[in-house]
């Protein structure tokens, strides 16, 4: 085999290998989504168990930062060789305790649930955050968007009562900007209540935009925001 035909095989190969790892890490937009704790915690769909740090706070914590498509699909575990690295999270530690908290059981630091959504989800967005940025992005954007209080500005309290569906959107689009997707799952009675908030974010993990697709979600039209 001549040394020219041989180079030209090898670069072959070699594109196909890197072209799937590089289009897995092309991305539309961010999900980020946010959860709360009281419709976690009252659910048949879940057991509950705070982490080892101890219970909570009676806020949304985040579920994730997730790449997505535009045509509502999305890439998932891109880099088998991107190992979740505590050592990248050590500056934003107690942020991530307070506002990124486990509820899985068993009780646990977190450290599992962080590596879990480092390794799904962030080792796709690597062509423009890496794992300290990606996971600072995250504690960033919870805070720009205060969805608590922007709830409870709108009257919106955790108080076991049932608000509409549509009062809600309307309450984080006027302090987002944009509308939401919103997640429901029910309580042991059966009740739809408020589980999770969808925000889409541009790729470079910093602005909110108008989502491009929203996820689907089974509300009822008056649902509760459940006691935390």
């Amino acid at each position: 085999m001549k040394p020219s035909y041989s180079i030209f095989i090898f670069n072959l190969l070699l594109l196909q290998y890197l072209s799937p790892l590089c289009l897995a890490q092309d991305f539309d937009f961010f999900y980020f989504v946010q959860q709360w704790p009281g419709a976690y915690c009252n659910s048949k769909q879940h057991r509950c168990c705070y982490p080892k740090t101890g219970r909570p706070s009676a806020d949304f914590g985040i579920h994730g930062l997730w790449p997505n498509y535009k045509d509502g699909g999305y890439p998932s575990n891109c880099n088998s060789n991107s190992a979740f690295d505590r050592t990248q999270i050590s500056e934003a530690l107690s942020s991530m305790q307070k506002d990124w908290p486990s509820l899985s059981c068993p009780s646990s630091d977190g450290l599992r649930f962080w590596s879990h959504e480092w390794e799904k989800h962030g080792t796709c967005s690597e062509s423009e955050l890496d794992q300290k940025e990606y996971f600072e992005a995250a504690i960033k954007l919870k805070e720009k968007a205060n969805l608590l209080n922007l709830l409870n500005d709108a009257g919106i309290e955790a108080n076991d009562e049932f608000y509409s569906l549509e009062s809600i959107r309307e309450a984080i689009r006027k302090g987002v900007g944009f509308t939401p997707g919103i997640q429901c799952n029910k309580d042991s009675g059966g009740h739809s209540q408020l589980y999770q908030v969808y925000l889409c974010v541009d790729t470079s993990g910093s602005e909110f935009i108008k989502c491009p697709v929203l996820p689907r979600g089974k509300c009822s039209s008056s649902i509760q925001f459940p006691k935390f």
